[in-house]
């Protein structure tokens, strides 16, 4: 039986296996598809991963500091710092724009470290692959390998020029933008100060503001013009806790006490998985079962195809008293077969594909599993069309034909 299966898959080799090769491109494509969604669930654990941060405190009734837009005064964490069951407390920002490099620029999620010791401080990228931390107050940066960034580069964020002096791997945002770090001072100018005519125009109209200029207020005037000058705000702060803290515990005081919305890991991890790459999880979902139903479609029509060319063959099998159950494990052969073909080229062809995308592509072992225990699946299903056939051809056409 494995002997009949094997000699008529030889007698059309070329057309099984240019069709097992066609079949394995649909494969790699469905396995890229799961990999694209493993990545994006990677890069939004590595985006927390990489924070050093155990609570998120933000803006009271927001998902910030990644899921929407959060601002609170700079001087929060010193209040945050003084909560029991804190160990450090920092300001961060974050703001996702295009960063300029000459001619060209880059996507990238500019993040705003406040000064403190690497690797203790949260916010800091952990670890670099080259050049060095930053070391001064102003105009130097921290990008990750795959902005395209090099030691040495000049960068422009807004009106500021930044000299790259370190990079990093891995530091991206939950859509997959590298980071580039820079101090927090810098940081907060490029996010929430206005441009020179934009300050210029505001303190126009507030000096014609008869409200403004009342004779019992002495001061007034100046105070509110100074007011739009400051950049006094940062997203979110991160903090760590001291050993033996439970995060729940220390985030409902924060909570009760400061007025703010706090997030655990756990949280902030549901909101970068639950909320942000849900949309493209259920898009990716509906891109598989398509797929699915292509391969199927396309072994069925395959097997289909090889079973109606031997038609008279059959025929004879059964004439000289061939089993039914025989002739049925030989299609069912043939399908599982060209699903192996399939599957050794699809997962070839995903492996070397997967760096050149432009997403974080994760290739897991256990979906490469389940993907092949599918494939059978499809192949045994679509040969069930041609089995039935098969097993209704009449022995006399043997004669006959």
């Amino acid at each position: 039986m494995i002997s009949l299966a094997g000699r008529d898959i030889l007698h059309a080799w070329g057309k099984f296996v240019f069709t097992g090769v066609g079949l394995g491109l649909l494969i790699g494509v469905t396995l890229v598809m799961a990999g694209v969604y493993r990545g994006m669930v990677d890069d939004a654990k590595a985006l927390l991963d990489n924070s050093g941060a155990e609570l998120w405190v933000v803006q009271k009734d927001t998902l910030g500091p990644y899921a929407e837009s959060s601002s609170v005064n700079d001087d929060v964490y010193r209040a945050i710092l003084a909560m029991p069951g804190v160990a450090r407390a920092a300001n961060v920002t974050y703001l996702t724009m295009q960063v300029r490099k000459g001619e060209s620029d880059v996507r990238a999620m500019v993040v705003g470290i406040a000064p403190g010791d690497p690797g203790a401080t949260p916010g800091w990228p952990p670890y670099l692959v080259a050049g060095r931390q930053i070391t001064r107050a102003h105009y130097e940066a921290v990008a990750d390998i795959a902005s395209g960034l090099r030691l040495g580069d000049r960068l422009s964020i807004r009106r500021n020029q930044f000299t790259v002096v370190g990079l990093t791997r891995r530091m991206v945002s939950s859509n997959g933008d590298p980071m580039v770090f820079i101090p927090l001072k810098d940081a907060q100018e490029a996010q929430f100060l206005k441009d020179n005519d934009a300050i210029w125009q505001s303190r126009r109209r507030t000096a014609g503001n008869p409200a403004f200029n009342r004779p019992g207020v002495p001061g007034l005037l100046e105070a509110v013009i100074a007011s739009q000058s400051t950049n006094a705000y940062v997203n979110a702060v991160l903090v760590t806790l001291q050993p033996g803290h439970v995060a729940d515990d220390v985030a409902e005081s924060i909570r009760r006490w400061k007025r703010l919305t706090v997030y655990t890991r756990v949280g902030m991890e549901g909101i970068l998985v639950g909320k942000m790459i849900a949309t493209s999880a259920r898009q990716i979902g509906m891109f598989l079962v398509i797929l699915s139903v292509v391969s199927a479609a396309i072994v069925a029509f395959i097997i289909y195809t090889l079973t109606m060319d031997k038609v008279r063959e059959i025929a004879v099998l059964k004439l000289i008293g061939t089993r039914n159950r025989t002739i049925a494990a030989m299609i069912v052969q043939q399908a599982l077969a060209l699903g192996v073909i399939g599957f050794v080229v699809g997962k070839i062809a995903a492996t070397y594909s997967a760096p050149f995308f432009p997403k974080y592509v994760l290739l897991m072992p256990r979906d490469s599993v389940a993907g092949f225990a599918v494939v059978l699946l499809i192949c045994v299903l679509a040969s069930v069309v041609s089995i039935r056939m098969a097993l209704a051809v009449d022995p006399a056409e043997a004669i006959g034909g």
